[in-house]
């Protein structure tokens, strides 16, 4: 199998790469991992609890707006399942080993999630945390347990009480034996105007960037991978001048984060469409430490957009956009309104 590395051949957990010297030719095996995103378009079950927005969940019920039954979230489900299941196999035969998650009502929702069939078996825990968000909906990590151990979580809310969204989800643990720090985000909405927003995406961003900070003042050499939907793409304010980005490695301090959907982004390249134009809400950020071009501990390598064929409206005036849950309050039988995003990580096996 060709992965654009030189020449790369795949095992059940390892790749071997081939670099050219003019001197020789030196085999070196490596490591994989892989870590991604996935917005799930409002997942929730047909259940009314006592989340935040009763009256939201109302429309997700039978007798409700979007007339939401089991049947529907079931099916729902099972679409959810069968993209989580296919993440990153064309490299790594057990998929994923984190998966942030956002636009989830409830933990309950993941635990029906983690039981799907296609996903069953690799055996996917769950952290997850209450939002004082209005919607109701949170954000949560999936981790496989044989890839990756937690240490501990905490949750922070953005602290501008003018508005609720949701809280950020801080996980630390060993990504195979490296300890890693993943921060899961979905920051407010562009609802009332990009412009008029902004300084709640600004907000939000902050507070991302306070725990960025705070996990480098403890170790300047932190691994720390944020992701999440930010409703703004890599070029906005709230990306690059708040949570500190940039696109170029060469610009790399320690404080400053890689990202690299940047060059997607300016090339058109997106993970969700609006209006006949393309964003790049989905996004997975690195700390500096990542970007080394030594391969002495996990190393960012590729970054992949999961837009598949079968993930996309085939006719009309959105075709080639996300195949969407819902459109008009209808249940439309898709997948999600956005593309899920994901990382490959490497390191050289020593011998």
């Amino acid at each position: 199998m060709k992965f654009l590395f030189k020449s790369i051949f795949i095992s059940a957990f390892t790749i071997l790469l081939t670099l050219n010297t003019s001197a020789q030719k030196d085999k070196k095996e490596y490591s994989i991992a892989g870590i991604g995103f996935y917005n799930l378009e409002n997942l929730f079950d047909t259940i009314v609890d006592t989340d935040t927005n009763k009256i939201l969940q109302e429309d997700f019920t039978p007798k409700g707006s979007k007339q939401w039954n089991s049947e529907k979230y079931y099916d729902k489900m099972g679409k959810m399942a069968r993209v989580i299941s296919e993440l990153g196999t064309e490299v790594i035969p057990y998929g994923l080993a984190l998966i942030g998650v956002a636009e989830i009502e409830n933990k309950s929702v993941l635990d029906d999630l983690v039981k799907e069939e296609k996903i069953k078996d690799r055996n996917y825990q769950i952290v997850h945390y209450e939002s004082p968000d209005r919607r109701g909906i949170d954000v949560g990590l999936l981790y496989n347990p044989e890839h990756f151990k937690v240490i501990s979580s905490n949750s922070f809310a953005v602290p501008d009480t003018s508005f609720f969204t949701r809280s950020q989800l801080l996980v630390n643990g060993e990504l195979d034996g490296e300890l890693i720090h993943v921060i899961v985000s979905h920051w407010p909405s562009r609802r009332g105007g990009e412009k008029r927003s902004a300084p709640r995406r600004a907000a939000a961003a902050d507070l991302a960037r306070s725990i960025v900070d705070s996990l480098q003042k403890n170790d300047p050499n932190a691994k720390i991978f944020f992701m999440g939907d930010l409703n703004d793409d890599p070029t906005d304010d709230s990306v690059k001048k708040h949570l500190k980005t940039t696109s170029k490695k060469e610009n790399m301090k320690k404080e400053v984060l890689y990202n690299p959907w940047e060059p997607y982004y300016k090339k058109g390249i997106g993970t969700l469409a609006y209006r006949d134009a393309w964003n790049l809400f989905d996004q997975i950020i690195v700390s500096a430490p990542l970007t080394k071009s030594d391969y002495s501990s996990f190393r960012f390598y590729k970054a992949i957009i999961h837009n598949k064929a079968y993930m996309k409206q085939t006719e009309g005036q959105y075709k080639g956009y996300p195949k969407r849950s819902y459109a008009g309050g209808n249940y439309m039988g898709g997948y999600s309104d956005h593309f899920p995003v994901y990382l490959f990580l490497i390191k050289e096996v020593i011998k």
